[in-house]
Order: C-alpha cells, then structure tokens, then sequence
C-alpha cells in the first residue's frame, strides 16, 4: 500500500494551459449572490430540458425561489439559536419533483414526511388560486358558503383537480386514507386562515371527493380495487342508528390515577396500553369518559339497484360506514351514488364457516349524492332559472306545457291537462298548524285496455321529481302505508315505510287499482286526503307523512267501459275512495276510421324513428307529427327543471278570487248529481276546484290566481264530472254548462267536434235505410254554420283553412256549399 504514495515524475507534472494561477480579487458578497444564481438557473434549465426535474408549482420564480431558501434556512437557524420551538414541517424542506417516487409505493412516499409537506402545500395553492371561467375564485366561494351553513364538508371536484393537479389525483386513488388526511388538513388551514374563529364551530374539516371518473357496479368489485377510492351506487335497504365511535381515547389507571393517552384509534382495530408507565401495572385500565374524543359512526346496506340486475340473478349488496357529518344523510329507499375507500374487515365468523382466513370486505363512505338531489332546485344553474323565466313569458305557456306531457303518446288532451296539474301541484295550507288542507291533486284514470293508462303511468315515474310506481295485484295494505317487523340483530320491533311514505312530497302511482282487495284499499283512505298513516301494532304508536299526489289507472268491470252505466256502475269502486279523486278521466276506446288511421300511422312512425339503426337527419312524417310541432312543445329535460322551480320557488295566492261564480258553480253541480243519481258532488269538489286553480297558477309562474286559472280548474272540474254520466245524460249536461266547458279551447277543436258529429249522424243513417256505410259523406255548409252558431261560433273561414281540417280528410266546396270527407 505504501508503493500507491511513491513519487513518479512522469505524472507529477501539470499542464500549465489549464493552470489558473492569475491572483484574482475578492468577490463583493452581492457579486457572489448574483454569480451564484446565475450558475443555479444554468443548472435548472439543463435539468429541465434534459426531463429530470419538474418545476414545482411554489416556485415559479426564480427570483422568488432563490431569495425565499436563504431566507428560509436562515430564519430557522435564527430561531433554533433563540431556543424557540420549531415546527415539524418546518424542518423539512418541500420537494419541487414529487412524481419521482424514488422506488416506493404511493403509499410509502405520501407518507413520507417531504413529499407530504408538498402534497400539503399544493393543494392549499389549488384552494387559494383556482378560478373558473369567469375568473370566480370557486373554492374561496365554496369554503364561504359552507362557513355560512356551519357545516365541515367540503366538495371538490375530482376533474377540475386532475386539470389543475394531475400528480395529486394520480395518487388520491391509489392512497386514499393517507391523502385524504393531507387534504383534510390543508383545508382546514385555508380556512381558519379565511375565518380565524371557525374551530369553535367544529375542530375538522372534511374534504369530499366528487365526480369521480370511474363508476364500479357492486358485483365487480374485486380484490384489486382493496385500498382504492371507488365510486358506486345502489339502493339503501337497511340502516342502523347513530353511534358513538371511539375518535381519540384516553384511559385511566385504577392503581396510581395516572391519565394514560392519548391513543388513536382505528377503525379495523382497538388500540391498549400495555402498562402504567408511572405505577408499571399491567391494568386492567379504565376508559376516561371525559377526556375521550368520540365522533359519529352509522352503518348502512346498499343494494344494487333493480335496473342493473342482470336477467335471473340475484341482487348483491355491501356495508358502508358512514362517519362524522355523513350520517343521516340517506335513508332506506333512497337511490344513492357514494365515493368511498373499499377495505377489507375481519370477520371471524367467515373463518370459522371456510376453515381459512377470509375477509369481508366494506366501504368506508367520503361523499353521497342521492338521486332526488340532483333535481332538486339548489342543482339549477343561473342558466337554467333565466331559461325558466324566460319560458313563462309565453302566452301559450300552459298549452305548450300539456303538449309536453306524454309526447309519444298520442291525443288525450284531457288525460294531459290533468296530469300536468297533478304533476305541478297546488299550494298546502296549514293555518297556525292545527288543521292541515292538502295541496296534492289526485287523478284516477278508468277506462278500455289499450289506451295507454300505464304508458302515461311509466312516463310520470320518469318526470316526476319523486315517483313509487306500485301495481294493484302486488300492493297489500302494509306494503302502501307501513309495516312493523323484528330486527334481525337487535331483535327489536322496527318501523318499516310502505309506498305512500316512501313517496313523501312526491307522487305515488298505482296501476290495476281495481284489482286490490278493499280491505287493501281502505287502508289508502287517511293518506288520500289527510295525507298521513297512523300506525298502532306491537307497542309502537305513531303517524306518519304521506305527503304525496296519488295517481291510480283502473279498468271497467268485465274490461269495456259501457257509457249507458254510471261511473260507480261502471267500476267497481266505493264513494269515499272516488270522492277522494279530484279528477275522474274516463278513457273510451271509440271506433273512428279517420282518428284511427292518423294513430296507426303516429305508432308506426315513432317506431321507424327510435329504430337503433335510423339515421338521425331523416324527415319527419309532418303529417303525423303536425301536433307536436303546431303546439311547439318544450324539451323533456327543461319541462323537468321547469317543474321543480315550479313546486318549489311558486305559491300562489287566492287573493282575487271570483267567489261567486264558484259558488254558483257548485250549486249548479250539487242540483245536478242529484238528478243524475251518479258520483255525489261534495264540499271536497270545491277544494279540488281551488287546487286546480293554483296549479294553473304555478304553471305560468304566477304569484296570485287569476280568474283565467278559475275558468280553466272550472272547465276541467265539470269534464270529469260530466265524462262519468250516462251517455243519454251527458249531451243534456254538456249543453246547460256549454259556456263554462268552451272556456279557452281552440274555436277549431269545437267545430271539428260539431263535424264529427253530424259526420256519425249520417253514418248512422246509411246504416239504418241501406245496411252499408258509404265510402263518400256530404254534409250541407248550411246545416254546420246552423250549429256553429249554436256555440257562438260565426266565422268559419279560419276553420276551412286550418291543417285540422284537412289532417280529418275533409274538404269544403264553395261552389256546391258542401263538405265533404272521403272514409
């Protein structure tokens, strides 16, 4: 080893070219700085082109960056030589290349206490700094907003954190808990910075993750999604009660008094001391009630939902643990989609059935959105209220709406009208909250299979805000109302809600209403129109809200409706139950060649239309669709937006009203059913008058009711009634109350329906002298101007021009004052 120190000559010389032996003077100190930072920057930007270094988002300026880690590393030094205590985090300087893992997991390295102060530190700049489109600073708004509200959960959008952040939302999957922490904290840094005081509110801040990319069906979840962040949806079936959850504990020793603590406690496991470090007794110890920290805990089952079911297998379902501020927040029934931590949870009853170990598995829920929310009125956008508003400016706002309803199926305006009322609702009244009138409008649909009772049925499950769709034949009296049964676990009597209840503040839609027992249908009685269901079995006395429109499709006894029968004649059911109906829509299948043959063509064209394989920009058959287009109706998603604003933001009052031409009115009515002997007009037909009123009110967003809606809830009410006569009966009525039923309809609907009739009269004449049906009808233009003048209808030249006119086939010959229609 000493030959390696020996002297060479040969290679103890130095090239005197690269020799710099020149005296130099020494360097200012602020000519040192800036030579310095000059090499730095040199050294960077050859980092940066050569991809091994990433500029962090704290240090953007070189200057900036350059100044603050001399100022940094000397203020610690100053304060360590003061004696002052340091924070942890201030000790470890921040990492500019967080995506280099160095060889670890996401796990290790976000554990890592640089990499954390980063992580930390970046998404406290993302709250700070992110701004939207129109430059609002969204997250200081958002934080604002839930200050205001009290609350500790705080929503972020998963996509808006992957443009802004990618490194940060390339880990939060994949280390869930430990980034979730992180953010948790951050976020309650930014705002106690924002609002010194709010600790005093609540000492955690949660952030929650939304919209997350990926949607997982129960059933495939697997072992590879352990540990991750997943997003899913399902139905609630069953949910415990809010329980304390040991957060941070402390425990007390019996021998020497000694506080032990605090320990952190997981959710997988109980975390003991071992021993007294004062006394060194091995315990047992006490748990110290005061000094220890609970937080809420709730467990709940989801189920999947019904629609994703494959076709003969069961539905799966899985717990989910619900902490803190999420508790109560869905209920059994409720359609929910959850982001959330899926883990894994011993469970030593799988063991001991399998014979090894096998773990069962939960998920550990970061944020819910329920179904109903997404349509509710605080999800409207200001768009969306401007284009509301602007909708209601229409004249024709009301037809436009009706138009709308059941847009593939065709004709039965009336039925239309009706659910459009239904579906909007009147105002509910509950003075001083001692007596409470309902608001809701109930509707009954009887008549003739085949005229689309349960299409319109499926069509209001999917447009109202809240729907139960039930079928008469499988509802039993508890399933509607609610049903008492014994827990599975803690073997106590429990409350189960039925339809009505689930359908609160909704509508409840209920198919084959006939063919329910009548002591099923009895039990529906208090909800129609008290709208609650009192409930006394097994020790538990209670009422509950059934705050819910009911909507029932029946058919006729023997399955035609035969108009020489009454409506109680006809169907078989009690007077409580009908008076409880504020609309009666009867449905009659009529033969008419020409109605007929505009339907057929109307089915086959939405068939040929909604084909999969028809192209988007082929024509329309205008014939067929002229209705739809004459009335310009609304897209479905705005009609949806419309109503919600709608039942929500609009309460109309009844301040001018015209009270003497409802009172006549029902006097008229009264005087009438008595003669008739059919359906008993009462003193609930009134209300019902003034609940249609008020939704025609809220149909044009109107704050009082004006006697336009009067008219129109008059005309509907007198059609109803007057559709349930016998056949002989109804011309009678229809003629005494003809001024009150031609309200707002279009002059050209009464005249094709004066046409018709005198088209069947000679139709029936045919029949009756030659026993054949012509294939020409003629009908003298003196003989309908006698009837149109009849219902005060003068001029008809508007008429013969109309697009009803020719779509019926007819045409009108000045020369022989003839109209003709060729069958």
């Amino acid at each position: 080893m000493e030959r390696d120190y020996r002297a060479i000559p040969a290679l103890d010389t130095y090239d005197a070219n690269n020799l710099d032996d020149d005296d130099y003077d020494d360097l200012a100190p602020e000519q040192r700085a800036e030579a310095e930072r000059l090499m730095r920057k040199r050294d960077r930007e050859e980092a940066a082109s050569q991809g091994r270094l990433r500029r962090g988002i704290l240090y953007d300026d070189d200057d900036d960056e350059e100044e603050s880690r001399p100022r940094h590393r000397r203020r610690i030094a100053e304060r360590a030589a003061e004696g002052e205590y340091l924070d942890e985090d201030e000790m470890i300087e921040s990492i500019e290349n967080l995506e280099d893992m160095k060889g670890h997991s996401v796990r290790e390295w976000v554990s890592m206490q640089a990499p954390r102060l980063e992580i930390k530190n970046r998404f406290k700049q993302f709250l700070r700094t992110f701004v939207d489109d129109q430059g609002h600073s969204v997250y200081r708004e958002k934080i604002r907003q839930m200050c205001e509200a009290n609350k500790q959960s705080l929503v972020i959008d998963y996509n808006i954190l992957a443009n802004e952040q990618q490194v940060l939302a390339y880990f939060l999957p994949e280390a869930p808990t430990e980034m979730l922490q992180i953010f948790d904290e951050a976020a309650k840094e930014v705002v106690l910075a924002m609002f010194p005081n709010y600790d005093r509110i609540t000492t955690e801040i949660h952030v929650r993750i939304a919209e997350l990319p990926l949607m997982e069906e129960l059933r495939s979840l697997r072992q590879l999604h352990v540990n991750q962040l997943i997003r899913t949806g399902g139905v609630v079936t069953s949910s415990t009660g809010i329980m304390p959850q040991l957060s941070v504990i402390k425990y007390d020793c019996p021998k020497c008094s000694f506080i032990l603590g605090p320990f952190f406690q997981g959710s997988d496991q109980e975390v003991k001391p071992g021993s007294c470090p004062e006394c060194q007794s091995r315990g047992p110890f006490e748990i110290n009630m005061e000094q220890t920290l609970y937080q809420n805990y709730q467990k709940i089952k989801i189920q999947e939902s019904p629609s994703k079911v494959a076709a003969g297998r069961l539905p799966r379902y899985k717990d989910v643990i619900l902490m803190a501020d999420l508790v109560d927040s869905c209920k059994p029934g409720d359609e929910i989609e959850l982001t959330g931590i899926y883990k894994i949870n011993y469970d030593s009853s799988l063991n001991r059935s399998n014979g090894f170990p096998v773990f069962a598995t939960i998920i550990e829920a970061n944020f819910i959105t329920k179904q109903d929310d997404k349509m509710a009125v605080t999800s409207l956008t200001d768009e969306d209220i401007k284009a509301i508003n602007a909708l209601s400016k229409d004249e024709r706002i009301g037809e436009r709406i009706i138009a709308s309803i059941g847009p593939s199926i065709y004709g039965h305006e009336d039925i239309k009208r009706a659910l459009a009322l239904s579906l909007f609702g009147g105002v509910a009244k509950d003075p001083g909250g001692k007596h409470k009138i309902r608001g809701d409008i109930n509707v009954l649909l009887c008549g003739d299979p085949g005229t689309a009772k349960s299409q319109f049925l499926k069509y209001v499950e999917k447009t109202a805000p809240r729907a139960v769709f039930t079928t008469g034949q499988g509802a039993s009296a508890v399933g509607l109302t609610a049903y008492v049964q014994r827990h599975p676990v803690t073997k106590e009597w429990t409350l189960e809600a039925g339809a009505l209840v689930l359908a609160d503040k909704g509508m409840c839609l209920i198919d084959e209403f006939d063919k329910m027992n009548d002591a099923d249908r009895t039990s529906i009685h208090e909800a129609m129109e008290q709208q609650s269901i009192s409930i006394s079995k097994a020790g538990i006395v209670t009422s509950l809200q059934a705050r819910c429109s009911i909507l029932a499709a029946a058919n006729p006894i023997g399955g035609r409706y035969d108009p020489s029968l009454t409506f109680a004649e006809n169907v078989d059911l009690t007077e409580p139950i009908l008076s409880r109906f504020d609309i009666l829509c009867v449905v009659r299948d009529t033969v008419d060649a020409i109605q007929d043959e505009l339907l057929a063509r109307f089915v086959v064209n939405s068939h040929v239309r909604h084909h999969p394989n028809t192209p988007e920009n082929e024509d329309e058959d205008m014939e067929v669709h002229m209705f739809t287009l004459r009335r310009n109706a609304i897209p479905q998603d705005l009609l949806k937006k419309y109503m919600i604003y709608a039942r929500e933001r609009v309460h109309p009052r009844l301040n001018n009203m015209d009270q003497d031409k409802v009172a006549k009115m029902f006097a008229d009515l009264r005087k009438e059913s008595m003669a008739t002997g059919s359906i008993p007009i009462t003193v609930r037909h009134i209300e019902s008058m003034i609940r249609m009123a008020e939704s025609h009110a809220k149909m044009h967003l109107r704050e009082y009711v004006m006697e336009d809606d009067v008219n129109m809830a008059i005309r509907v009410m007198l059609e109803s009634f007057i559709d349930t006569q016998k056949f002989s009966v109804m011309r009678n009525m229809k003629k005494a109350f003809s001024h009150y039923l031609a309200y707002r309809r279009d002059n050209n609907e009464l005249l094709l329906f004066v046409l018709k009739q005198l088209i069947k009269e000679q139709i029936t004449f045919y029949r009756s002298r030659y026993h054949s049906e012509p294939d020409v009808i003629e009908i003298q233009e003196e003989e309908f101007t006698d009837r149109a003048r009849q219902i005060n209808i003068i001029n008809l030249a508007s008429f013969y021009d109309s697009p009803v006119f020719q779509a019926n086939r007819f045409v009108h010959d000045k020369k022989k004052k003839l109209i003709i229609q060729t069958l």
